[in-house]
Parts: C-alpha cells; sequence; structure tokens
C-alpha cells in the first residue's frame, strides 16, 4: 500500500495553499519521498514578468546554506579514501602562505569546520551581517578565495577550537576551500564530482549554463517582493553557493535514506553521526544539524538555507524513510512548512509501520 494517499497528498497541498495564502511568497516548488516513492508540487511564478510560468521539480533556485550539507560529504568522502583526515588540523590542507589562527594551543580541525566548532566568526570581517540593500552579484561578490584566506591572518577566534557550538559561514567556506586545495582543483569541480555525478544530479552547480538560464527562478526580497540580484559567493561558495532543483534535492536526500552507491554509502552514514550536542534538542552531525527527537522520537536531520531572494529547506526521519525538500524565490523561510510537510509524512510512516 503507497504510504502516499490522496488523503495525505491532500493535507499536503492544504499546507501549500496556506504558505501562499498571504501572497508575500513568490513561488514555491517541494517535493517528497516516503516509503521510496515520491511526489512533487507547485505554486507562484518563477518570477514577475507576464511571460513567467509555475516552478516545477527542474526550475533552478538559489540553495543557500544546504550547500554546507554538501560540502560535508565531499569531506566525509574524502575521510572515508583516507585523502583528508577529519582531525587534521585544516593548515595542513591550505596553501603554505595561509596563515589559520589558533587558540590555546588548540589548531582548528577538518570536522570542527563543518560542525560549526571552529571558533570562526559567522563571516570575514567587513562584510555586512545583514543585507539590506541589493547590488549586483550580492553583498559578497569579489570575496575570491585569495581574499579569504589572506583576511584569515588578522581574524580572531572568539573560543578556542572545539569548545562551543557557534555558527559560521567564514567556517564553511574556509573547509570548501581547504578540500578543494587538496584536492588539486576548483571546489565546483569537486563537488560534482564527488557528489553530483554519482547521486546523478545533473542541475546542481555553481554557475548555470547558459542553455539552461531560462530555468532559473527571479530571487525576490523579504520585504514586498522585489526582484533581486542573483548572488555570486566566489571564495565563500562553500558556505552556500550551489544551485539547484527539487529534482536534484530528492535524487540528494534518496542517497540520504540508504540508496547511495557503493561509493558513497559510507561517506553519507558518516555525514549523520552526531559529533556535537549544541543543546539539550539540537546536535550537529558532519553538516547535518540533527534534532534527536524531531519526530515523534525519531531523529531528524536537516538543513536551511538563505541568499537575498531565495529560501531553502531539506528534512529527512531515517527511521520512517521520509524526506522532504522546499525551495522558495523569495526571502520568506520554508523552514515551517517544510517541517509540517515532514511531520505528516512520518507519522503516515509511523502508522503504516
Amino acid at each position: 500500500m503507497s504510504l502516499l494517499t490522496p488523503e495525505l497528498e491532500g493535507s499536503i497541498e492544504e499546507v501549500l495553499d496556506r504558505a501562499m495564502r498571504s501572497r508575500r511568497r513568490v513561488g514555491l516548488a517541494v517535493g517528497v519521498l516516503a516509503d521510496g516513492e515520491e511526489r512533487t508540487w507547485a505554486r507562484g511564478r518563477t518570477g514577475a514578468a507576464a511571460g513567467d510560468g509555475t516552478p516545477d521539480a527542474p526550475t533552478i533556485f538559489e540553495i543557500g546554506s544546504i550547500t554546507k550539507v554538501l560540502t560535508a560529504l565531499v569531506l566525509a568522502d574524502m575521510a572515508v579514501r583516507e585523502q583528508v583526515g577529519l582531525d587534521d588540523p585544516v593548515r595542513e590542507h591550505l596553501p603554505p602562505s595561509a596563515r589559520v589562527p589558533s587558540r590555546d594551543g588548540r589548531e582548528i580541525t577538518m570536522a570542527q569546520l563543518a560542525t560549526h566548532t571552529s571558533g570562526l566568526p559567522r563571516l570575514p570581517a567587513g562584510l555586512p551581517k545583514l543585507v539590506f540593500r541589493d547590488r549586483p552579484g550580492g553583498p559578497y561578490a569579489g570575496q575570491s578565495a585569495e581574499k579569504v584566506l589572506a583576511g584569515l591572518a588578522g581574524t580572531r577566534l572568539k573560543r578556542a577550537p572545539g569548545e562551543r557550538f557557534a555558527y559560521s559561514n567564514l567556517g564553511g567556506a574556509l573547509l570548501g576551500l581547504a578540500l578543494a586545495w587538496r584536492a588539486g582543483c576548483g571546489y565546483e569541480t569537486l563537488v560534482r564530482e564527488r557528489v553530483c555525478d554519482p547521486l546523478g544530479m545533473v542541475d546542481t552547480r555553481i554557475e548555470v549554463p547558459t542553455a539552461d538560464r531560462p530555468r532559473l527562478a527571479q530571487g525576490h526580497s523579504w520585504w514586498r517582493a522585489r526582484p533581486v540580484s542573483a548572488w555570486d559567493l566566489d571564495g565563500l561558495a562553500g558556505a552556500g553557493g550551489l544551485r539547484s532543483t527539487v529534482a536534484d534535492m530528492l535524487r540528494f536526500l534518496r542517497a540520504n535514506l540508504g540508496a547511495a552507491p557503493a561509493g558513497l554509502a559510507q561517506a553519507v552514514e558518516l555525514t549523520h553521526r552526531t559529533r556535537v550536542q549544541a543543546s539539550k534538542r539540537v546536535a550537529l552531525g558532519l553538516g547535518w544539524v540533527v534534532a534527536p527527537r524531531g519526530m515523534a522520537g525519531s531523529a531528524m536531520h536537516w538543513h536551511n538555507g538563505g541568499t537575498g531572494g531565495f529560501r531553502s529547506f531539506v528534512g529527512l526521519v531515517e527511521a520512517s524513510g521520509t524526506a522532504v525538500v522546499a525551495l522558495a524565490n523569495s526571502g520568506r523561510s520554508v523552514d515551517r512548512l517544510g517541517v509540517r510537510i515532514l511531520k505528516l509524512l512520518d507519522a503516515a510512516g509511523g502508522r503504516q509501520g
């Protein structure tokens, strides 16, 4: 018997209709996995122009910090292959000229970058934490890899590495740069070779080819849903520079529910292991945020993302074999929407089990 019954699908439709009712969202594309089956839904429009249609599974969105989960999977894959060590000091995998800060005699490790326990600040010095003005390329354009690495020398750690959880985009970016340096290629090439190609994720990349640009959604601001520029994270790409689709994210989630190819399965499992207890309700794997009792007592692995004109959410529950991805082309969060749908799926999976 299919888990995705007409009744369950109707409940998901209601969640999506409610999300669009305020008219503060422009477009929304959602995909779910349940007991091996998948479904997709869409609402709104890809942009404000008269010819813009409804987004669908192949529509390309900026996914923001969900990028960190893919970066962490590359780390796990390279660790499984013994090309890097999770506890290696990050300086060992950067150019000799890079000066990585330390504190109290402790060096930052690769795993600490993936679990936000490095002690690094949220962003490189001089960059805005909150962005209110739109500009071409977004607020982080021009932050080349060389500039990010050069800035490390003058960066002070807020606390000793490994001491406490504190979310850091700079840490995610540095992890991407270190892995790419170690592999001897660019970050985008590395992610495509290690993750996207093995999983058949044909549209997950930083640069969208000219032929595919008609499928790229227009981003819109949180306030008044006005069109905003696409973001270019350059040297910060490992923290949030990827673009993707619902179709590709469903392939990624399917791999995380046990369908990864043999060469990547061990790395996927490694990212799921809890490594840091950030609070009573939140733990960290490699890249993943883990809610140990997020779904009726079962662990939920999730991550969200956001750029100037997009919001994203992915979540999965291994115990029930369910997962959801929600991508939107405006600055309104889709976290609650994603969790609500995942709860519906998990509850249905629990009843069937």
